[in-house]
């Protein structure tokens, strides 16, 4: 699996590290409660929910410079949009190895 990284972050500073930083401590605070509703909205079923919580998300994943994974959570957004839940575990397991780079920061 991709290792999230900082290059896309670092590409957009231009060296700022100040900024690196800002968007760092946002990622690291808004990440948790996003990964938390989404759990809870596909707990409930609510496909539709939940997929408005990966949209959200696969910015995030985006951001980290996880491509492929990108990509996943694109297909699992739009197969929970059709009432399917195919994808779910590699979306999830994406999401712990972000928690995991995230506490490590």
């Amino acid at each position: 699996m991709e290792k999230p990284n900082l290059s896309y972050i670092q590409s957009m500073s231009g060296g700022d590290k100040a900024f690196e930083q800002k968007l760092i401590t946002i990622i690291k605070g808004e990440f948790p409660e996003e990964k938390k509703v989404y759990f809870e909205n596909s707990a409930a079923k609510n496909y539709k929910l939940t997929a408005e919580n990966v949209h959200k998300l696969k910015h995030k994943i985006s951001i980290l410079g996880l491509e492929k994974s990108y990509e996943i959570a694109v297909a699992f957004e739009n197969n929970l949009l059709e009432g399917r839940t195919t994808r779910q575990d590699e979306f999830e397991a994406i999401l712990k190895v972000i928690t995991n780079y995230l506490e490590q920061l």
